[in-house]
């Protein structure tokens, strides 16, 4: 038990795939509010502490933990994809929070995030609460980094299966490996309709330098008009790490997670704020 909540593991995945994922679980009253972080975060990130605290005050059940290759998770980093990540975001969610949670997904974790409401759906099981997304990253892989790359790039991918990209965020660089590209690929969601089946709120920074607002704009033309919500802040960068960002998620997490306000953001129409 550490600042009231409980370090918890979940094995995903079998034999030489097998490996254990960190989880905090902090206790109280649902719907379970759920974490998923971005590409190379983990689940000590600013945003998800504050969320955490939020929880805490409030006494709400809220889930937190790291995907494969990240934080305190098991798994190699460069051998990961978003199937991977995805696989380690529905076991936390199957374990911890299997009845209709709100997910809150930063950049990465906004496609985890609608990815596993996609999922949901096709299985006939009930719909989040609602999704909140950051910057969300939707089809990064191929819009962010492949259609970005120059022909250099390009061809190391193919020819040695990774490239060390600098990371503006860490020392260390971002391994990107071809098959991170190449499952991307599989798993984008920009190419058609994007009905989730619930509400969803995005805050999006319009000087975000890795998730061009326009690319909000692309993910807004695609969801129901009815309760999708799109948050615009003019100053505002990736990390939306700011207070008065960090006062905006909240807001947006507190409105998600009132099923009485949530059932009326799926009521109205879609709103740009």
């Amino acid at each position: 038990m550490r600042d009231g909540t409980t370090l918890e593991h979940v094995t995903v995945g079998e034999g030489a795939d097998a490996r254990r994922i960190a989880v905090r679980v902090r206790d109280g009253v649902g719907p379970a509010i759920v974490w998923l972080g971005g590409f190379h975060s983990d689940m000590g990130a600013t945003k998800a502490m504050a969320v955490d605290a939020f929880a805490a005050a409030e006494g709400r059940l809220f889930v937190r933990f790291d995907y494969s290759g990240h934080g305190e998770s098991e798994g190699a980093f460069a051998a990961c994809t978003i199937s991977t990540w995805l696989e380690d975001a529905e076991a936390v969610l199957a374990a911890h929070a299997p009845e209709a949670p709100v997910l809150i997904g930063s950049s990465m974790g906004g496609w985890i995030a609608c990815l596993a409401a996609r999922n949901c759906a096709a299985r006939g099981e009930p719909a989040p609460t609602g999704l909140v997304l950051i910057a969300p990253a939707l089809d990064f892989t191929e819009d962010l980094m492949w259609d970005k790359f120059s022909p250099e790039i390009r061809r190391t991918l193919e020819q040695d299966g990774v490239w060390l990209r600098q990371s503006a965020y860490a020392p260390e660089p971002d391994a990107i490996s071809m098959a991170l590209i190449e499952d991307g690929r599989r798993n984008r969601l920009l190419t058609g309709p994007l009905d989730l089946g619930c509400p969803v709120h995005i805050l999006q920074g319009m000087n975000d330098p890795d998730v061009p607002h326009p690319h909000a704009f692309r993910i807004l033309e695609r969801l129901p008009a009815a309760g999708t919500v799109l948050t615009l802040i003019a100053d505002g960068d990736h990390r939306l790490s700011r207070p008065q960002d960090v006062a905006r998620l909240l807001s947006a997490v507190a409105e998600m997670a009132t099923p009485a306000r949530a059932f009326s953001m799926i009521s109205g129409s879609r709103k740009m704020l």
